[in-house]
C-alpha cells in the first residue's frame, strides 16, 4: 500500500524553525539569545516612537525627537537606552567562540583571521547588502534630480544606525587580547577599563582637554563587552545574586549623582542641539547606566530560563534570532516609508506630542512593522552564513590581513553613520573625530575591508592530487 507523501512538512521540521529548537544542545544558554533579540527589538521600537516627521508651511519634511518636544519623556531613555545589554551579549559570545576556535583550531593557521571572519559573517554579509541597495538607491534618485526634502532626510537618517555595526566591528577586533587580560586579571581588567573611561571625563570636563572625549568609545563600551567575558567565566554567578545586584545598585546611584551633580544630561541617548551628549561619545553616565542595565537583566535570569524553556517561546526566540539583524538595518528604511506614503496620501501629520500624535502611533507601529517584515523577507537569506565547502585552515599571514580589513570596515561603516548616503556628487562630507570622510570613501573602505576579512579568514583551497 503505497503511503501519502507529504514533502513540504517533513522539509520544513528538518531545517525549520522547529528543528532548530529540538536540536538545542542543554548547555545552550538561552537567556543570551533571548537578550540579544530584547535588545534590538527594544531599540527598534524606540526608534520608531522618537522619530517625530512633520511638514513645515513650504512642504518640506523636517524629522524631530519627541524627546526634544516632551522633555518629561526622556527619563524613559533609561530604560530604553538598551545598546550596553546587547553589547554585553557579544562579549559573551566572542569569549566562548574565541575559545571555541583555539581548541579546534589547525597547527600554523591564523586564530584571528579566523575568528574575525566566523564572528562578522552574519554582521557584514547583510549590512554590505543594505549599503549597497542604498547607496545604489541614493546615487539613481539624485541622478534622475528627485531627491525631495523627505529623500534626502531618509539618505542621511538611514545610516546613522551603522555607528553601532561599527563599534561591534571594533568589540570583535579587540577580544583577543581584551580576552587574554580578562583571564590574568578578572574584575581588574574591567576596573582598568572604568578607571580609564573616567579619567578621560575628567580631562574633559575638568581640564578642558580636547578631543580626549573620543577615547571613550572604546573605554566604555568595551567596559561593558569586559562584563561578558566575566560572565563567560561564571564570576557573575559566582555568589548567587550578590554580584548582579551590586551591579545593578551601583551602577544606578552612580549615573543618578552624575546627571544630579555633573554635567551630563539627563537623556542617555542623543538630543539635537545639546552641548554634551551621554552617547556619542559615550561618558561616565551612559557607563553607569549599562552597569545597572547589566545588573538588572542578570537578576531575571531565572525567571526568564523558566519562561524559555517552554517550546513554543523558545521557537519564537530562535525564529527572531535569524532575522534580527536584517531587521535592525532596515527598520528605519520601513518607518521613513510610511511617513513618506503618509505625506504623499495628504495624511494630516500633527503635531509630535499631541494627543492626535499619539493617536496615529499604534496603526503607524503597525504599518512600519508589516513594512519591516517585507523587508525581512526580501533580504534575509543574506544573514545565514555559507555552508562551510572542506577548505583548509587560513594560512598564518592572514592575521594582519583581516587585522587591515576589519579597520577599513570600521572606518567605512562609522563613516557612513557620519555623512550618510546623501550628497554623493556633491562630494559631502563629515568629521570622523578628526577625518573627513565622503561617502563614496566610506562605501569604498566598507566593501574593501569586508572582502579583506572574508578573503584573510576563508580556507585556503585544499590543492588537488
Amino acid at each position: 500500500m503505497r503511503t501519502r507523501r507529504t514533502p513540504r512538512e517533513p522539509a520544513a521540521d528538518r531545517t525549520g524553525v522547529r528543528a532548530l529548537a529540538e536540536a538545542t544542545p542543554s548547555g545552550r544558554d538561552r537567556y543570551i539569545d533571548l537578550l540579544r533579540v530584547a535588545s534590538l527589538g527594544t531599540v527598534v521600537l524606540g526608534h520608531w516612537l522618537m522619530a517625530a516627521v512633520t511638514v513645515d508651511g513650504n512642504g518640506a519634511a523636517q524629522v524631530g525627537n519627541l524627546l526634544a518636544v516632551e522633555p518629561g519623556l526622556q527619563p524613559l531613555t533609561w530604560l530604553l537606552q538598551i545598546m550596553p545589554v546587547f553589547f554585553f551579549v557579544g562579549g559573551f559570545s566572542h569569549a566562548l567562540s574565541y575559545r571555541s576556535l583555539a581548541r579546534r583550531a589547525a597547527p600554523g593557521g591564523s586564530l584571528y583571521a579566523a575568528f574575525l571572519r566566523a564572528r562578522l559573517q552574519r554582521l557584514l554579509r547583510p549590512t554590505m547588502v543594505f549599503i549597497g541597495v542604498w547607496g545604489a538607491g541614493a546615487l539613481a534618485v539624485q541622478l534622475l534630480g528627485a531627491d525631495g526634502s523627505l529623500t534626502g532626510l531618509a539618505a542621511r537618517l538611514v545610516a546613522q544606525p551603522l555607528w553601532f555595526i561599527g563599534i561591534y566591528l571594533a568589540m570583535v577586533a579587540f577580544t583577543p587580547p581584551l580576552l587574554r587580560l580578562n583571564e590574568r586579571y578578572g574584575w581588574g581588567a574591567f576596573a582598568a577599563l572604568v578607571a580609564a573611561a573616567a579619567a578621560v571625563d575628567v580631562l574633559r570636563f575638568a581640564l578642558g582637554v580636547p578631543y580626549v572625549e573620543f577615547l571613550n568609545f572604546a573605554f566604555v563600551w568595551l567596559a561593558v563587552h569586559q562584563l561578558g567575558f566575566l560572565r563567560a567565566d561564571g564570576r557573575l554567578a559566582a555568589r548567587g545574586p550578590r554580584v548582579p545586584a551590586a551591579l545593578a545598585l551601583t551602577g544606578l546611584a552612580g549615573a543618578v549623582a552624575l546627571v544630579a551633580a555633573g554635567p551630563y544630561p539627563l537623556s542617555m541617548v542623543g538630543m539635537p542641539g545639546e552641548k554634551i551628549s551621554n552617547m556619542a561619545p559615550p561618558t561616565l553616565a551612559l557607563l553607569c547606566h549599562g552597569l545597572w542595565l547589566v545588573g538588572a537583566v542578570e537578576l531575571l535570569r531565572g525567571p526568564a530560563g523558566r519562561l524559555l524553556a517552554r517550546p513554543r517561546v523558545w521557537r519564537g526566540v530562535i525564529a527572531a534570532n535569524g532575522v534580527a539583524m536584517t531587521a535592525f538595518l532596515w527598520h528605519l528604511t520601513a518607518m521613513l516609508g510610511v511617513y513618506g506614503a503618509l505625506i504623499a496620501l495628504r495624511v494630516p501629520l500633527p503635531a509630535p506630542a499631541s494627543g492626535a500624535w499619539w493617536a496615529q502611533v499604534p496603526p503607524r507601529l503597525a504599518v512600519a512593522a508589516a513594512v519591516t517584515a517585507l523587508l525581512v523577507a526580501a533580504f534575509r537569506r543574506v544573514e545565514r552564513p555559507p555552508a562551510a565547502r572542506g577548505l583548509s585552515a587560513p594560512g598564518p599571514a592572514s592575521g594582519p590581513l583581516a587585522a587591515l580589513g576589519v579597520t577599513l570596515c570600521l572606518f567605512g561603516v562609522l563613516g557612513l553613520s557620519m555623512v550618510g548616503f546623501g550628497g554623493l556628487l556633491e562630494g559631502r562630507t563629515a568629521l570622523l573625530v578628526a577625518v573627513r570622510v565622503s561617502a563614496p570613501v566610506a562605501v569604498l573602505a566598507a566593501v574593501a575591508g569586508w572582502f579583506l576579512v572574508e578573503r584573510a579568514g576563508g580556507p585556503a583551497r585544499t590543492p588537488r592530487r
